[in-house]
């Protein structure tokens, strides 16, 4: 009995430690984990830290709570215009509720990602489906990816998932669509370039047709003004003269007729025919007739 009592001693204490070790399990905070008492799912969402269990008639599964990443590779979706367009995207998500995801995947990640991978593809093409290429490639890819993520973040639900990014890495075109897309892209661009061109070509004929109409009437005034200075000037000279002629007649016409003979004889070679006693040359005989 003596001999006995340590191996009875251990056995007794082996015994306690599985039991004490099959009662309680731990959680982490990167794990959701679910209970199963003889094959059925009894309960989940346990917060991190230690729980209980029955020995032996419950047993705990742990899944990854971090989060995961759906990288799919290059899928062909058709456009609106029933053309393909190469699409690489990923998803990035995480388990939300273990005990749905459970139900909908048996576990299994690969499972939830074929799953969502699928789910993801049906809300591309129908987004792609709705587009042209134009719009797709270069227009509204934020209007897509923001769609996409509403659409899958309802579908997903079942699943027990949630939606963290949805992301398109590339949207390439295919080599023989390539050149005829760039080319539309060209002929659109070049289309518009023609329009502003024209638009800007209207402007100037606009803005140089006011140059020319505000030119002309402030040549207009000035001209009206000068004609104006001009008829008051010469209503002003011909007041001095009036009053020159009527203070000395006699001075008057003398000066008028040296204005008359500096005009007349101003180029050496000017000649004039004209008789002796001509009134012209009143002045040069040195006294009035």
């Amino acid at each position: 009995m003596r001999n006995t009592s340590p191996i009875v001693i251990a056995v007794v204490a082996i015994a306690v430690l599985l039991l004490v070790s099959n009662s309680v399990f731990i959680v982490d905070q990167r794990e959701r984990a679910v209970l199963f008492q003889v094959g059925q799912l009894k309960g989940a969402g346990y917060e991190p830290g230690l729980h209980t269990k029955l020995p032996f008639f419950q047993t705990v599964r742990k899944f990854d709570a971090r989060i995961l990443t759906l990288d799919n590779q290059t899928e062909n979706f058709l456009t609106s215009e029933k053309k393909n367009v190469e699409v690489d995207f990923f998803v990035k998500w995480r388990i939300a509720d273990a005990a749905v995801y459970y139900r909908a995947t048996g576990g299994q990640e690969l499972v939830a990602l074929d799953r969502l991978a699928a789910i993801v593809n049906r809300g591309l093409r129908d987004e792609f489906g709705s587009r042209t290429i134009q719009q797709a490639v270069s227009d509204e890819r934020d209007a897509i990816m923001e769609e996409l993520e509403a659409k899958i973040e309802r579908n997903v639900a079942d699943l027990g998932i949630e939606i963290i990014d949805v992301r398109l890495k590339a949207i390439n075109l295919p080599q023989s669509v390539s050149e005829s897309v760039y080319d539309r892209m060209r002929a659109e661009r070049a289309r518009v370039a023609s329009d502003l061109r024209a638009r800007g070509a209207e402007e100037a004929e606009k803005i140089r047709a006011e140059a020319d109409r505000t030119a002309q009437v402030t040549i207009a005034n000035a001209y009206k003004q000068a004609e104006e200075l001009r008829g008051e000037g010469d209503a002003k000279a011909a007041e001095i003269y009036a009053q020159a002629y009527s203070q000395d007649a006699e001075f008057y016409n003398f000066y008028r007729s040296l204005n008359v003979y500096r005009s007349s004889f101003s180029d050496g070679r000017d000649i004039l025919v004209l008789e002796p006693d001509s009134p012209f040359f009143k002045y040069f005989r040195g006294s009035a007739p």
